[in-house]
């Protein structure tokens, strides 16, 4: 038996009837999180067929009704809508009178902060951005990876420790977020998370265009090595042709990329140009091999693939702009 000290009962925030308006990927998984910690479940809204099938497998037996009517059951209500849904769904909750003063309203979008809820701060309500820095699948999986999950936090001051209260709950981790840094902060996320999926799902298909009969296989070693050098080092982990300032090499990857997926050639220049922006300002790329490359990345790969292109001519499409 253990020996830990268990927390005291009495030192808990209150037990919380728990109500969903949206139920994509994100609203039913905190909601079952919240119920593992004691709180209870008790409305969620959702109208596609997707959504009212991930609420009755997240969160079984809790009634789906209209939004309306789960801020009517909830002390704690959860918006988990799209962005550009959120500030619209708001209004329209405090005008029709749905909001209840004392009510606890959060809302998941990382763009916004708690302003976007001022529409149901005066009608009473107290409003928390609380932002999971996560991928969701909609599915009991995510529960279990919110353990240690960072969670973008705003609120008014008076609010913040009920804000990091129920990250706290949830087994996530509050990270304060001033209300005017919130857009920065999801641009960050967006421009990791997003963008590496993408960049991924490319480097598979490549991958099985040559041949590669288990791309994910291959890639999960080299790319976990990467992401895990990268948090640690940052531009101290660049490697590759970028970074050393093979020309030949990537003009031979876009004249490959122009033959096999045209459509992921601009990417790749506007990266390699990023990367070798990050590789001189480090050091990592010596001045005299990056005229050669800079003129590979400018022109597009004109020319024999495996020859550095030449800085000033144009590229196959005409422009340097064409290419990225």
């Amino acid at each position: 038996m253990s020996t830990a000290q268990q927390p005291d009962p009495r030192d808990r925030p209150a037990r919380l009837a728990v109500g969903v308006v949206g139920a994509g990927r994100v609203g039913p998984v905190l909601a079952a999180s919240l119920q593992l910690a004691g709180h209870r479940p008790v409305a969620v809204s959702g109208v596609s067929d997707a959504s009212r099938r991930r609420a009755a497998l997240m969160l079984p037996d809790v009634p789906l009704v209209p939004p309306a009517e789960v801020l009517q059951r909830a002390d704690l209500v959860l918006l988990t809508v799209p962005d550009d849904t959120l500030p619209g769904l708001v209004e329209g909750l405090a005008e029709t009178g749905a909001v209840r003063p004392g009510q606890l309203l959060v809302h998941t979008s990382g763009r916004y902060g708690a302003k976007v809820l001022d529409p149901a701060l005066r009608a009473g309500a107290l409003p928390l951005a609380l932002h999971p820095a996560m991928t969701f699948t909609g599915s009991a999986v995510d529960v279990q990876r919110l353990a240690g999950c960072s969670f973008g936090v705003t609120a008014p001051d008076e609010l913040r420790l009920a804000a990091e209260a129920l990250v706290i709950e949830m087994g996530g981790e509050p990270e304060w977020i001033a209300e005017e840094n919130r857009p920065l902060y999801h641009t960050a996320l967006a421009l990791g998370a997003n963008h590496l999926v993408t960049l991924v799902a490319q480097s598979m298909e490549l991958l099985r265009a040559a041949g590669v009969e288990a791309p994910d296989r291959m890639l999960g070693p080299l790319l976990g090595a990467a992401l895990d050098n990268a948090l640690r080092s940052g531009d101290g982990a660049l490697t590759g042709p970028v970074a050393r300032g093979d020309a030949g090499t990537v003009a031979a990857h876009v004249a490959e990329l122009r033959a096999h997926a045209p459509q992921t050639v601009a990417g790749y220049l506007a990266m390699a140009r990023a990367t070798a922006d990050r590789a001189l300002a480090r050091g990592l790329l010596k001045p005299e091999l990056a005229e050669d490359l800079l003129g590979v990345l400018a022109d597009g790969a004109p020319g024999t693939p495996g020859t550095p292109g030449t800085p000033g001519t144009p590229g196959p499409q005409g422009t340097e702009g064409d290419a990225g």
